[in-house]
């Protein structure tokens, strides 16, 4: 005789619930996007809007498209040109093959934040 409490349509839902979020987490990792890792900035090309990172430990080396990222020091928004006073950028970025004025490109930024220590007095 089933049951007239409901557990079976809750036990239904779960499943659909679960299902969806290895859907989710399926699909984030099949687009590729790399979350926000820490990079050491080595050169700004500020006519392109090219960034070249190098990869914190392992030293792998990236040119990256920054021409659309959000950037942001400290929380505020922040112009390309103020990147040059900094060394170390947390930068999320699309792994993407392709040329921007004829220089090959590893990837388009998606967001590009900067956070500086605090003044200690």
């Amino acid at each position: 005789m089933p049951s007239t409490t409901g557990e079976p349509r809750i036990i239904g839902v779960k499943r659909i619930g679960i299902a969806l979020l290895f859907l989710i987490l399926g699909i984030q990792q099949y687009l590729g996007a790399v979350e926000g890792k820490r990079y050491r900035l080595l050169s700004v090309a500020n006519s392109a809007k090219l960034l070249l990172v190098s990869e914190i430990p392992s030293k792998a080396k990236f040119v990256v498209d920054a021409s659309t990222a959000k950037i942001t020091v400290d929380g505020k928004p922040a112009e390309f040109q103020d990147l040059k006073a900094y060394t170390l950028v947390r930068i999320s970025f699309d792994p993407k093959k392709g040329t921007k004025d004829g220089i090959d490109i590893d990837g388009v930024a998606k967001e590009i934040s900067i956070s500086t220590p605090e003044n200690v007095k």
